[in-house]
């Protein structure tokens, strides 16, 4: 079933299934959720069978209990017949001034190793100096057309492919955080599409679902590195991963900065050496334009 609002046509009746589909993700009994919002489960009940309509209230604490993101909490209260209490403005609107201000500061801090700022799908908003200098070693970014994405960037052998290392582990690694990372731990409809898209790609691991093994190379480190190959050298990076505390905005909730940090001293080392010797080919990706 599609829950996802990317379809706006959201029918009053469809409240008893969207909140029964909710309770199914979250694992939870119509008791469970009644005992931990409040509510009796013939309450629960009447609703899922569309018996009875919540008041707005209601429904909005049994959306918070079950952990509901902020665009599907739309959705269920418009097919509750109530008009939607987040704002699904644009990342970059007037409203997000200040959280845009503080992006800004987190990814330029960031100097000199790469720190960008992603929506729910990968595409890329907004870098520090240092992103694009950095892919730029290795591609020439300016060739790839917008909006940028950074699986995309990272798993089409026109992009970054040729230069990863570790292929198959990391490409498993990576698919897995798209299902480990999706907003409210839910696969919607893009983030399939998303999946589809890199499976397409070649040389991509079929089993990454089911594959859970460590590699002896990684044995020792608390995390997978991401590694490019560069003049006979492996960097290895790792990342992580900052969002918007308590949002009361959708795309504020949306919003990831992911921050690339050296895995070992030789990896920083040989990093300040390649972005020195590599002049900046172009400007980052500013905050007032989608790259």
């Amino acid at each position: 079933m599609n829950v996802t609002s990317q379809d706006p046509q959201v029918q009053p009746g469809d409240l008893g299934s969207l909140l029964r589909y909710w309770r199914d993700v979250r694992g939870v009994s119509q008791l469970d959720l009644s005992l931990e919002a409040g509510f009796s489960q013939r309450q629960i009940s009447f609703i899922e069978s569309g018996r009875s309509v919540p008041g707005r209230d209601t429904l909005l604490t049994l959306a918070q209990t079950l952990d509901v993101p902020l665009r599907e909490r739309n959705a269920l209260l418009l097919a509750a017949g109530y008009a939607p209490i987040y704002s699904e403005t644009p990342w970059n609107a007037q409203d997000m001034h200040s959280v845009v201000r503080a992006l800004e500061r987190v990814v330029r801090q960031h100097e000199p190793f790469p720190a960008l700022v992603m929506d729910r799908d990968w595409n890329v908003l907004m870098t520090n100096d240092a992103a694009p200098r950095f892919f730029n070693c290795f591609i020439d970014m300016a060739a790839r057309e917008g909006p940028r994405n950074m699986l995309h960037l990272i798993f089409d052998p026109r992009g970054m492919r040729p230069f990863v290392a570790d292929w198959e582990e990391v490409a498993r690694s990576l698919l897995q955080r798209v299902y480990r990372e999706s907003v409210g731990g839910v696969v919607g409809d893009n983030t399939k599409r998303l999946l589809d898209d890199l499976l397409g790609y070649p040389d991509v691991p079929r089993d990454w679902k089911t594959h859970h093994g460590a590699s002896t190379t990684h044995a020792t480190m608390p995390m997978i590195p991401l590694g490019f190959v560069s003049e006979g050298a492996v960097l290895r990076y790792f990342s992580m991963v900052t969002t918007v505390g308590a949002p009361q905005n959708v795309a504020a909730q949306e919003l990831r900065i992911e921050c690339m940090f050296p895995a070992d001293d030789a990896t920083e080392a040989r990093h300040r050496h390649l972005l020195a010797t590599h002049a900046s080919p172009q400007r980052p990706m500013s905050a007032k334009r989608r790259p």
